[in-house]
């Protein structure tokens, strides 16, 4: 028996691994076969793996602006790491390999098996998330993971870096498509090809996974990521929004307070001027009386002055900051709008070639696709050469 061996990046929707919500693919029927590995908090692991670290970092820090107070929300903000990854690993196909065959039981052995000893192999590589679906057209295993260095000279000792992570484990990028990632999946690759062979199921090999899956399929997984980091830019900008409304409250107290004081002003005792007492002289009662009063009053309006140009000056920031806020936040929107439209005109694509595949069958339809491929090379070639001439 010959099998491929699909590895693939998932999106990291832990909510859906551990199926606290079910997508329109999965059998509810069939999820108390699931093996769910483990499913702790990725802010329990954060603090796990980076608190000591981060505690030494700020310790070294002389200003206060450098130090994280979360360093979890640090790296989910960054633009240069990701929280943690996602690995999805599956033999064969549902053709082959369905979830309510036999064939289907045995993948579940395998990868259960693989599964096993993933961890203690990559010890920088720590799993927060695993399970094993079997409610799906095909059995299949998601694996999350925080990667981790230590002895880091950047930043703190101990930080998320999975280039870092996976070259502690031997493997060390070369050419642009020879990555640490590339490397370290061919390698899991061919641990998952070990075990599948103590089962009687030979690694069928087909090239890159890019050419096992279909374009449709790649375009709706791109659309869905784009989707994924807009929905996250947005949730930023809606952070954004209820910390200018903080500050907008902030200002409207401080209308509040301007109010308390003229009518403190009006009828205060200490703003008042009393009438003189007794046969106080008019020296004395200047003294006495009149001058420590204006001494307050004029140091009531240096505050209130003061007060006046910092709120003038907040209340224009807060207008400039609020409508850069909502153009961008509108083009987000709209921009989220067009590729969740294309994801599910996709997604209808898709089922129209399943149904293709289904009616015509699959070597056939593969059959035409490399066909049209090859034709359209040489069509390539064909106008390359009429441009040289």
């Amino acid at each position: 028996m010959q099998r491929t061996i699909s590895a693939m990046v998932g999106k990291g929707s832990v909510n859906h691994n551990s199926r606290k919500f079910k997508a329109e693919n999965v059998d509810a029927d069939r999820s108390h076969l699931n093996i769910d590995y483990c499913n702790e908090s990725i802010k329990k692991v954060y603090h796990e793996l980076f608190d000591e670290a981060l505690e030494r970092y700020n310790a070294k820090q002389t200003r206060t602006d450098r130090k994280i107070a979360n360093y979890y929300e640090k790296i989910r903000s960054s633009k240069q790491e990701k929280p943690f990854h996602e690995l999805i690993l599956q033999i064969g196909d549902k053709e082959n390999m369905s979830a309510e065959s036999e064939n289907g039981q045995l993948a579940r052995q395998v990868l259960d098996e693989y599964y096993r000893g993933f961890q203690e192999r990559n010890p920088q590589l720590r799993v927060f998330s695993a399970h094993l679906h079997l409610d799906e057209a095909t059995p299949h295993l998601h694996i999350d993971f925080v990667p981790f260095t230590t002895g880091s000279k950047r930043g703190l000792d101990t930080r998320v870096s999975l280039k870092q992570a996976l070259a502690a484990q031997g493997f060390k990028g070369g050419s642009r498509g020879d990555t640490e990632w590339s490397q370290w999946v061919l390698s899991e690759k061919e641990r998952l090809a070990a075990v599948m062979e103590r089962y009687g199921i030979e690694w069928e090999q087909k090239g890159t996974h890019e050419k096992h899956l279909s374009v449709l399929d790649y375009k709706k997984q791109e659309r869905a990521e784009e989707i994924e980091q807009l929905e996250s830019k947005i949730i930023d900008k809606q952070t954004e929004f209820e910390t200018l409304s903080k500050r907008i409250q902030n200002f409207d107290k401080g209308t509040d307070s301007l109010s308390q004081m003229q009518s403190a002003l009006e009828n205060a005792p200490e703003y008042q001027l009393p009438e003189p007492q007794g046969f106080m002289t008019a020296k004395s009662y200047k003294s006495k009386v009149v001058e420590p009063l204006i001494k307050r009053l004029k140091s009531l309006i240096k505050t209130l002055m003061v007060r006046c140009f910092q709120a003038i000056d907040d209340y224009q920031r807060l207008n400039q900051t609020n409508a850069s806020l909502y153009r961008s936040n509108e083009k987000l929107k709209n921009h989220n709008k067009q590729l969740t439209s294309d994801n599910n005109r996709l997604r209808e694509e898709i089922k129209d070639y399943t149904l293709l595949r289904k009616v015509f069958g699959s070597k056939q339809i593969d059959s035409l696709l490399e066909q049209a491929r090859q034709s359209k090379q040489r069509g390539t070639r064909f106008r390359n050469n009429q441009y040289e001439r």
